[in-house]
């Protein structure tokens, strides 16, 4: 008989790939009566540190509000962020014996820009994006799919391992759904709940800066910037403030993440192969 500590574990993970839809899919996944997902949606349990350091009673609670019947899961991109989260592996396997993992991915490159995007957004990254390309190689390592879903072929199996595509999912959401539920064992009728459908707007993402929450999120900061700031003035700061235009790399940087990220298709159908779908992804790499 399970312990009520194992009781109190996920039965299935959404471990990345950071900006591929993750969200959205936790979302829907929340929606469904007899699915529950943990709040925060990130734990983030296995790969950082200082969560990790909550230990493993801080990580049963976050399961605790779950129904008997409910199948439970959590979704944390940072799972799948080599070489930044190194332990999430070792982790992983000292707690879960056989979890249900859910990998989304889209096009590369696009998922590259949208990282970018975010760490400028967050104050993460002050660089243009062919700087950032040049000093930050996580922007395209967390790109490089079948690097950051092999640990996890290699110890659970590829059966365990439910790989589908942010392209997939705006194409045919429903039936995207409908495969990761089957792929979970939810023996319901899943439904796509439309007002659940999350979206990123990247060019209205204000970008961040010290105080921010303080000075922006704030309610009552909120009430004194209405009453004594101008309209207009507030909309030219809020402006200088945006991303307007999606950033474009160079022709340089372009060829060099299309070469490595063909390499990584090549082993990403090593790893499952006969999964044509996943080409979707890669259009500049399919003739």
């Amino acid at each position: 008989m399970p312990s009520d500590s194992q009781k109190l574990l996920p039965d299935f993970i959404i471990l990345g790939a950071m900006k591929c839809g993750t969200s959205t899919m936790a979302a829907q996944l929340g929606a469904q009566p007899g699915i529950f997902m943990t709040d925060p949606k990130e734990p983030n349990f296995f790969s950082d540190d200082p969560v990790h350091a909550k230990g493993i009673s801080w990580y049963n609670s976050l399961f605790a509000n779950a129904a008997p019947s409910d199948l439970k899961g959590e979704a944390s991109t940072h799972y799948t962020k080599l070489p930044t989260f190194p332990k999430t592996m070792e982790r992983m396997v000292k707690v879960l014996d056989a979890p249900k993992l859910i990998y989304m991915i889209r096009e590369p490159v696009s998922r590259t820009v949208s990282h970018y995007i975010h760490e400028w957004t967050m104050g993460g990254i002050i660089k243009d994006i062919d700087s950032a390309l040049n000093t930050h190689p996580e922007l395209i390592a967390y790109g490089c799919y079948a690097r950051q879903i092999a640990p996890y072929v290699e110890q659970y199996g590829a059966d365990s391992v439910f790989v589908t595509s942010l392209e997939a999912m705006n194409h045919a959401p429903e039936e995207t759904l409908q495969r990761i539920c089957r792929f979970i064992g939810f023996d319901g009728v899943p439904e796509w709940i439309q007002e659940q459908a999350l979206t990123n707007v990247s060019s209205e993402r204000i970008r961040r800066f010290p105080l921010h929450s303080l000075l922006i999120e704030n309610p009552v900061a909120e009430t004194f910037r209405r009453t004594l700031v101008p309209q207009a003035l507030r909309d030219r700061i809020k402006r200088s403030r945006q991303m307007r235009k999606r950033p474009v790399p160079s022709a340089e940087n372009m060829a060099r993440m299309h070469e490595t990220f063909s390499a990584d298709r090549k082993e990403l159908h090593r790893l499952f192969p006969n999964r044509t779908d996943l080409d979707l992804c890669y259009p500049f790499a399919v003739s």
